[in-house]
């Protein structure tokens, strides 16, 4: 296989396709009658045009490039188990089987991180492409292509082959339902060639989903301006260190090495000028599909257990990444399974995959297993530039500003050209919004000579090694191969725990992470034009970031909140999750004595709600006339804190709390900071509560009254009692949280695409699910939307290292990527019911579960 040390270009077309897409709104207005006659007569003829690309699972077929046979076994629940005689075939043969099963989602995914998504959708996808463009992900990517190592890509070449060969072999209505819908106009589209850099791309993607702090920055320097530095202050309480634990005990960074221990700014830079750009800046991230990741409300749990405190004498590792829903589910479970491992094919592992992306993300090979959480170290700042056509102010003289122009292709309409503009701290991230076009002098008074514009430095913007790095995980046969693989995970950082069949578990925070100059904490954007704030161009060593090695205490819990002490000599960030659910997962593994895999799972699906038995006693406090308004506290007194969907208290307390949010800060925040509800606001009323006539209390819309918070704590009920007559019921014993805190899985393209036709074929609604935000069983939701879910455990494993065998996992939606397959969404309900999957990993388990099996041959290039 030839080593690509240059990208490949960006089309490369293929023949016998469709054409251009239409945006949306074309589509409904030319096509949309006969997309009604298209379903109808899917359904009428037995949905034969939705079983045509259906993968093959049995038999055999061709795959050229093969070296030798390469099996994919499946179980009843079509997860592949993929065995081949070397690397190069596992990686083709993975290629191919991601294509089978999800081409389309890989393909839109491509579009987006190439900021391409005009070229499908037209004018709708034109916004997230500026934002793209600007930050330029693809260009990053080509860079990393160059910087992986030979035999990184080698891999994602054989991938990339891999996924040409289904291709090749299938026309586009073969490939994706989806490809035929927008074919019933007459179109003509063809998916392009799949290339390495697609493969990097996407994990750019990934990393923006997970990036840290960045929108805290951005609301807090918005929050300074709306209200004060002092009272913004109240919205953003320190990690309460004291209550709950940080990753790490403790530590010492001496002689450069990070040693376990045995047991800020107050003004928003050039004033209201600079919070209107930043404001613009918000507006711009917005218009960020939601699949592509905002980088808020987004955790995961992830904890190990040593032997000596399970029943099974072995270790125990268990992790649920919290992103995003929507169909299919962002991983594929798979298997990659060498017949002989050796040099020549090392892989023996199986786990949660990205269909793009070659090798196992999560989960365990035959001796070592791991699991991530968001470790969401601060690795972006923005900074407040001054800028004056191509010029930008530094250290006291006018700069020229760094630019390229971008073209951007829009189905149905006219190229779009950009001008991406940079200064030495990133790409001018506030030109992607539109409305900054038009503001040049923008505040009265302001020097007509500035204007304000807002640059982005992010790690994620050098090039990496992360892909590096996954395939080494995949490799590693012990600790020291599992940190020399961490290594190289630059981005995103996560949090990674660890446990292997020789009885041990750790813990290790790897990662990019700035050094910044002292002063500067990244907590608010900073003034570009000051060289103090300026990175300094170094990174904080990875012997020096926080690790552990079989502690004492018997066990490692990483669920977002902070990995170390306030001791660290490092600065990683101040915006850690506040630890409700790491102390929670903590509290239940601390009493339950010796813990089994059984008593994994159940702590995964812990929904007890932190926030309740804070607010719930204050509430019952009120004096309330007995009767209908009552009701409410009366449920309240029953309750246990647990969410379940049938649950009627969780039903009312959630109510309650969107209520108590809405009158106690809509009146004074602007829309756009209006709480979501998450950990921070559990914080910040938490504290208020303390605080009874604290001026957040006070409803500013009231003239000569000034409300505290009894007042404000009795609408709130009054308001809740009547949302849930009207929602579900008079009767309190026909409320049920999952009637409002619904699960509706949709398609992020044509799910959303306005037709009902499109969207029913699509898109799986309606599901009643349990949980909420910052539970254990992180289902979360958005105080300031409603009570859908909003992001939720995409997968759930344990891992057992007494016996591989035994462990269990299970995925948000199925396998499959094509509507009405039948494994489209089959292990949903099992998902929301809280049960697992038998998980093989031995040949022979694998043959046991076994329900068919696919043969892809060796067969000869194709000629021309």
């Amino acid at each position: 296989m030839t080593d690509q040390l240059v990208a490949d270009p960006p089309h490369t077309p293929r023949r016998g396709g469709f054409g251009s897409w239409p945006t949306p709104v074309r589509v409904a207005l030319v096509g949309g009658l006969a997309l009604v006659v298209l379903v109808a007569a899917v359904v009428v003829t037995g949905v034969v045009l939705v079983r045509r690309p259906f993968p093959q699972y049995d038999g055999s077929t061709p795959l050229p490039g093969l070296e030798g046979r390469v099996e994919v076994v499946r179980d009843e629940h079509g997860i592949p188990q993929l065995y081949a005689d070397s690397l190069d075939d596992l990686m083709r043969g993975q290629g191919y089987v991601h294509a089978q099963e999800r081409f389309f989602e890989m393909d839109v995914r491509r579009h987006a991180t190439a900021g391409r998504l005009a070229e499908l959708f037209g004018e709708s996808g034109l916004d997230s492409d500026k934002v793209v463009r600007t930050m330029g992900w693809r260009r990053v990517a080509e860079r990393e292509l160059a910087l992986v190592r030979p035999a990184t890509r080698t891999a994602l070449q054989a991938y990339a082959d891999g996924v040409n060969a289904f291709l090749d072999a299938h026309e586009p209505s073969e490939i994706a339902v989806e490809y035929t819908v927008l074919a019933v106009g007459g179109l003509d589209y063809a998916p392009e060639d799949w290339t390495p850099v697609d493969s990097l791309a996407w994990l750019k993607a990934m990393a923006w989903d997970l990036r840290g702090n960045m929108q805290d920055e951005i609301e807090r320097t918005l929050t300074v301006a709306a209200v004060g530095a002092e009272r913004a202050a109240e919205l953003w309480p320190p990690y309460p260190f004291a209550e709950h634990r940080p990753i790490v005990a403790g530590g010492t960074v001496a002689e450069g090495a990070f040693a376990p221990a045995t047991a800020t700014a107050t003004e928003v830079p050039g004033g209201e000028e600079g919070a209107k750009a930043l404001a613009l800046t918000a507006r711009a991230l917005d218009d960020l599909p939601a699949w592509l990741g905002r980088g808020d409300g987004v955790g995961s749990n992830s904890w190990v257990v040593d032997g000596d405190h399970t029943t099974t004498g072995e270790p125990l590792l268990a992790n649920d990444p919290h992103l995003g829903v929507g169909m299919p589910g962002v991983w594929m479970q798979m298997g990659l399974h060498c017949r002989t491992v050796g040099d020549d094919c090392p892989l023996d592992v199986a786990g949660f995959t990205f269909s793009g992306v070659p090798g196992v993300i999560i989960g365990h090979n035959a001796d070592i297993a791991w699991g991530f959480t968001n470790l969401s170290p601060d690795v972006t700042d923005l900074y407040v530039e001054r800028v004056r056509d191509d010029q930008w102010w530094r250290a006291g003289e006018w700069r020229p500003l760094r630019s390229r122009r971008e073209t951007i292709e829009v189905d149905g309409g006219d190229d779009v050209t950009i001008t991406v503009r940079s200064t030495r701290h990133g790409p001018l991230l506030s030109d992607a919004a539109d409305d900054l076009r038009d503001v040049a002098d923008v505040a009265e008074g302001a020097d007509p000579d500035h204007e304000y514009a807002v640059a982005l430095a992010w790690t994620a913007l050098e090039p990496g090694t992360t892909a590096d790095a996954i395939l080494d995980l995949n490799q590693a046969a012990d600790w020291d191969d599992f940190r020399a693989a961490a290594a190289s995970f630059d981005v995103p950082a996560q949090n990674l725990v660890y446990a292997d069949r020789a009885g041990h578990i750790g813990y290790q925070a790897p990662g990019r992470v700035p050094v910044r100059r002292p002063g500067h904490d990244g907590n608010l954007p900073a003034a570009g034009w000051q060289k103090r704030n300026d990175w300094t161009g170094r990174h904080v060593p990875f012997a020096e970031l926080p690790w552990v090695l079989d502690p004492e205490e018997g066990f490692v819990v990483t669920a977002n909140q902070a990995v170390i002490g306030p001791d660290y000599p490092h600065h990683l960030t101040d915006d850690w999750d506040r630890g409700y659910r790491s102390q929670r997962i903590r509290d239940l593994l601390d009493s339950s004595g010796r813990i089994s895999p059984e008593r994994m799972l159940e702590v995964q699906l812990d929904s007890r709600n932190p926030m309740a038995p804070v607010l719930t006693p204050y509430v019952l406090d009120l004096r309330v006339v007995r009767g209908y308004y009552r009701a409410g506290q009366d449920v309240l007194r029953r309750w246990s804190f647990d969410q379940a969907a049938d649950s009627a208290g969780a039903a009312f307390f959630n109510v309650l709390w969107s209520n108590v949010l809405a009158l106690t800060f809509h009146d004074e925040l602007p829309e756009e900071l209006w709480p979501d509800g998450g950990e921070r606001w559990f914080a910040a009323v938490t504290d208020l509560l303390r605080d009874p006539r604290n001026a957040w209390w006070d409803d500013a819309t009231t003239d000569d009254v000034v409300e505290d918070r009894d007042v404000i704590l009795h609408r709130a009920m009054i308001d809740a009692r009547d949302e849930l007559t009207r929602r579900q019921a008079l009767d309190p014993q026909d409320w049920a949280w999952g009637g409002l805190h619904r699960l509706d899985l949709h398609s992020p393209t044509l799910g959303e695409s306005g037709i009902g036709p499109v969207e029913w074929l699509v898109n799986r609604d309606g599901r009643k699910a349990g949980g909420s935000t910052s539970a254990v069983d992180a289902t979360a939701w958005d105080a300031a939307e409603g009570y859908e879910v909003t992001s939720a455990p995409s997968m759930r494993m344990v891992v057992d290292l007494a016996e591989l065998d035994a462990s269990r996992w299970i995925n948000l939606t199925g396998v499959s990527g094509h509507p009405f397959h039948e494994h489209y969404d089959d292990q949903t309900d099992l998902w929301l019911e809280g049960r697992t999957l038998r998980w093989p990993f031995s040949r022979e388990a694998v043959e046991e579960t076994a329900e068919d099996t696919l043969v892809l041959e060796p067969a000869p290039d194709p000629v021309g």
